[in-house]
């Protein structure tokens, strides 16, 4: 017994010696607290509605208003009236929601006619759609009670676009498609270059003839191709197992994903420069992947956040990636819809990977 208090008190000591260990077990979490608290939200709000309003009347305007009055829905009128072009504003993740009112609307409801209306979903988050739906049914039928009087005069007729079965594995595997990929390449390159320090042959490796760049990239490449590995498995996975669809390029994908690898092998090599320990490696990056999986949109939508955690998500490459998978793969999205999302993994890889190519290279030499 007097051993074993010797230990614990031997391994207290060791622990409240090491700054960075105290860090990780003591900020973080609540870092994570709070992350999780107000990223984790089921609400639904927010939800940008294009508006194609037909019949210009008081009543379909008043039906419009009818649907800004909460916080579910954001009316706007769309740049172009022509129908042709509604499906773009869901490739581009402008809209999650259109409403349709046609020329007849408010001549039906003053005959005493019933008026059709059709209201279009994007239902890549079968949740979200799912939800919005019972939303707008709800106002459809007080606004027609509230016109009517004593009767629906209103019907409103829906549609599901890329995923009309509801399901929520569609929004899923994608998801944990991209947060496979993540785990891995950070995880694994941190571990692996902080263990050649921990074993001593990091210095070993410094003494050979073998220069800087060549060091790190025979580090990092391998978890490139593993990661390329793991993610071609899952999609297949996907795709035969759970008949998920997929109808954009595999080209695109698998190119833009190696502009994200270069962001999580960048943080892999980062974790390493800053920790001594595979422990401390170990914790450091499942930090690093909580925080990307708890505000990359995976559980749900970024709008329904708090406007502060919608900026934070700004910060997070996982974010941009998950958009890119679910478009290329339910929406058949190309570079002139993902543009913004390309961009800010292009900067993101840059200045990440070279960042933490910096700091390795110091600490090998």
């Amino acid at each position: 017994m007097r051993t074993v208090l010797a230990l614990v008190k031997k391994e207290f000591i060791q622990v409240l010696r090491d700054h960075n260990m105290l860090r990780l077990i003591f900020l973080m979490p609540l870092i994570q607290l709070l992350i999780l608290g107000y990223a984790i939200n089921i609400d639904v709000k927010e939800i940008d509605t294009a508006v194609y309003d037909y019949d210009q009347s008081r009543l379909s305007r008043d039906y419009v208003r009818s649907f800004a009055a909460g916080d579910y829905f954001i009316p706007e009128k769309p740049d172009d009236i022509e129908l042709m072009d509604l499906e773009q504003g869901f490739t581009t993740n402008r809209y999650r929601a259109a409403l349709i009112i046609p020329e007849d609307f408010s001549e039906n409801i003053e005959n005493g006619k019933r008026a059709e209306v059709a209201m279009v979903f994007d239902g890549t988050n079968a949740n979200s759609a799912g939800i919005a739906m019972g939303y707008s049914g709800l106002v459809t039928q007080q606004f027609a009670l509230r016109e009517s009087g004593y009767k629906p005069s209103v019907e409103m007729r829906r549609k599901i676009l890329y995923n009309p079965d509801m399901e929520s594995v569609y929004f899923m595997i994608p998801g944990i498609v991209v947060t496979l990929l993540t785990m891995l390449t950070s995880m694994a390159t941190a571990m692996a270059i902080v263990r050649e320090r921990e074993m001593g042959t990091l210095e070993q490796l410094m003494v050979t003839p073998m220069s800087t760049p060549a060091l790190i990239l025979g580090k990092t490449i391998p978890f490139a191709i593993l990661g390329y590995v793991e993610m071609s498995l899952a999609l297949a996975f996907g795709i035969f197992w759970f008949n998920i669809p997929f109808v954009g390029s595999w080209t695109l994908l698998y190119a833009l994903a190696f502009i994200y690898l270069l962001t999580t092998l960048g943080a892999g090599m980062f974790i390493s420069t800053v920790t001594s320990t595979q422990q401390q490696a170990m914790f450091f990056a499942w930090f690093f992947m909580v925080f990307s999986l708890l505000t990359s949109g995976f559980f749900t939508p970024i709008e329904n956040m708090p406007e502060v955690v919608q900026h934070l998500t700004l910060l997070n490459p996982q974010r941009f990636f998950m958009t890119i998978m679910r478009g290329i793969m339910m929406k058949d999205s190309g570079i002139a819809e993902l543009y913004p999302q390309i961009l800010a993994l292009v900067i993101f890889s840059v200045v990440i990977f070279s960042f933490s190519w910096m700091r390795l290279s110091k600490r090998v030499k």
